[in-house]
Formats: C-alpha cells, sequence, structure tokens
C-alpha cells in the first residue's frame, strides 16, 4: 500500500493526533554520581548540591542557569527534592549516586525564569583501547564524570554488542542508524586509545566532528576529551530561540502510516517546535511546514540528538533534511 493510501487511512482513523511516543533515554538526566567525603550529614548535602547543580544545567535547554535569580537558593535546597540516593565505591575512594524528583527540578527551573528544550539526549560512548576491545565502565569513569560536570549524560556501548559499530576511519549511516535505535540517542562519540594519545570522532546529527587530545596519561587524556565533547556540542545544541521561525522540514524514509503518525507526535511533542502542518508526500519522504522557536538548522540538530531522526540527504524545497530512524 503506498504512502498516500495510508496516510489517508490514517486520517481517517484519527490515528496521528492520538498516536504519542516519547524518547526512552538509557539514562535519566535526573540522577547522577557525584564524589563524597564521607558519610557525615554535611559531606552528604555538599554532595546533593553539586549533583543537582549537573542537574540543572542538564534540564535547562543550555542555558546559563548559574546566573539566574535564585540558583544559590535552589542548590541549598538540593537535600528537599532528592527521590532517592545511594552510596557506592569509586574509584577515587566514595561516590553518591542522587536521583531528583523531575517535577521538582522543572518547578525550580521554571521559578529560575528559564525556558529552554527540555534535557539533552545521553551521549553513547564507543571508545577502544590499543589492542581493540571496547573499554568499560571504570575504565571510563574519569571521561564520563567529567562530561556529567558540563551537563551531559552518557551511555557506554555493550561490549557484546558492537562488532559491526562505525569506527574512526567510516560510519555508515546504517550503522549510525543501527546505533540511534538500539541506545535512543543520535549523540555518538567513538575514541581510538593509542597509550597516552586518542583519536576521537562525534556523530551528532552534523558533519562529523575529528579531533585528537594528548596527555601525561590516559586521566589526562580523557579529561582533555571531555572538555573537547562538551565545547562541540554545547557550540552545536545550545542555540536557545525565542522568536517565531517560518521553515520547512523534509523526512525521508517514512515507509508507512504508523511512521508518519509517530513522526508527527514526535514533532509535536518537541519543545521547540510551536506548529507543524503536512504539506505533501513524495517517495518515502514528507514535507512539513514548521513554526518553531529556533531556525531550522538548529532544529534539525536538536531533533537528530534524540535519534528518533538523523540529518538526511538535502532537499531543494526544505530548508533542513532528516531521516525518520524509528
Amino acid at each position: 500500500m503506498r504512502l498516500s493510501r495510508l496516510l489517508f487511512v490514517c486520517f481517517m482513523l484519527g490515528l496521528a493526533p492520538l498516536l504519542s511516543v516519547h524518547a526512552q533515554g538509557q539514562v535519566s538526566p535526573y540522577t547522577v554520581v557525584v564524589s563524597v567525603a564521607d558519610t557525615s550529614d554535611t559531606a552528604r548535602d555538599a554532595a546533593f548540591s553539586d549533583a543537582l547543580a549537573q542537574v540543572l544545567a542538564r534540564t535547562s535547554g543550555g542555558q546559563d542557569v548559574a546566573s539566574k535569580p535564585g540558583y544559590a537558593d535552589v542548590l541549598k535546597g538540593a537535600s528537599g527534592i532528592v527521590q532517592q540516593f545511594q552510596y557506592q565505591r569509586a574509584a577515587t575512594g566514595m561516590a553518591l549516586q542522587v536521583t531528583f524528583d523531575q517535577a521538582a527540578v522543572q518547578r525550580a527551573v521554571g521559578q529560575m525564569g528559564v525556558s529552554g528544550g527540555g534535557s539533552r539526549p545521553p551521549v553513547l560512548l564507543v571508545i577502544r583501547d590499543d589492542d581493540g576491545s571496547v573499554l568499560t565502565k571504570d575504565a571510563l569513569a574519569t571521561l564520563t564524570q567529567a562530561v556529567a560536570a558540563k551537563g551531559f549524560s552518557t551511555v557506554l556501548a555493550d561490549p557484546a554488542k558492537t562488532g559491526d559499530t562505525p569506527n574512526l576511519s567510516s560510519a555508515e549511516p546504517d550503522q549510525v542508524a543501527g546505533l540511534a535505535r538500539q541506545y535512543k540517542t543520535g549523540l555518538i562519540l567513538l575514541g581510538q586509545m593509542h597509550g597516552n594519545a586518542a583519536d576521537w570522532v562525534l556523530l551528532s546529527g552534523g558533519p562529523q566532528q575529528k579531533w585528537t587530545t594528548q596527555g601525561a596519561n590516559a586521566a589526562a587524556v580523557l579529561t582533555d576529551a571531555a572538555n573537547g565533547l562538551a565545547d562541540r556540542l554545547g557550540k552545536q545544541l545550545n542555540v536557545i530561540g525565542s522568536a517565531s521561525v517560518d521553515g520547512k522540514l523534509w523526512v525521508s524514509q517514512v515507509n508507512s502510516a504508523m511512521d508518519y503518525a509517530n513522526l508527527v507526535a514526535v514533532l509535536r511533542n518537541d519543545p521547540n517546535v510551536r506548529q507543524v502542518t503536512t504539506l505533501s508526500s513524495q517517495g518515502d519522504g514528507m514535507l512539513f511546514a514548521v513554526k518553531a522557536s529556533l531556525p531550522m538548522d538548529a532544529l534539525a540538530n536538536s531533533l537528530a540528538a534524540t535519534g528518533r531522526l538523523l540529518r538526511g540527504d538535502s532537499h531543494s524545497d526544505s530548508d533542513a533534511s532528516l531521516r525518520w530512524v524509528h
């Protein structure tokens, strides 16, 4: 059945407005792990404050919340919005895993006058050692902690499921789409360690970003990589808009009425999108008129970061192009 006919059936049955799909991140932006000196009340409260600062950075759409009125008071009250916490061992001694109440965090963000695009998706880490093996959680602790301090969460690739994954020399679209489907994110950091140096490739919707880090030891290399990752993602994703922008968005690989309904739900549920209107279909692609709070290219980058869509080949009638992943 052709897509146009499926769309007609979808509209007749009223499926499009009823279907709602939400991305399911592997790592909650409201849960962080921070270092703690000991189990005393004083140390725990200080850790709660540090943890909440990271959560606020993650969930504020990239805005500088530290400069907002009331920020210090929100951190002082961190213990009052902790949902659960647990001590755990860490390479540096002791750590505290803290989960905050989502509604309370969002209220705090709103009270500070921040109206951002919501939490960022996690960054998938696929980093290999000299022997080609995928590095584990303990080996990457320095990197994940440094990334968290910059306001990004991470998810690690399953070493048993990385046989057909992109490498630093090639990243085929189907491989990237496969990772996006599996880990529910379009932000992927590929790394190859070489002793006290490493090569990196960031896949984040747009052109691949490549760089190299060096350091006195592996920890220094990973810390430098975290800083480079956060800086690159910040420049790409921390685009805060307020004016209304009208544009056209082309999305390919929409192969069924269910794909179409789910795609429309994703677009309408995005906090940066104010209005979506379907204009036309051609082959497996759909052209949408979009009213958003971001320029179309920045909106496309934001949508691609979620892993539900990825950047696609350019289309003559649109301002930005994406491909539907799932």
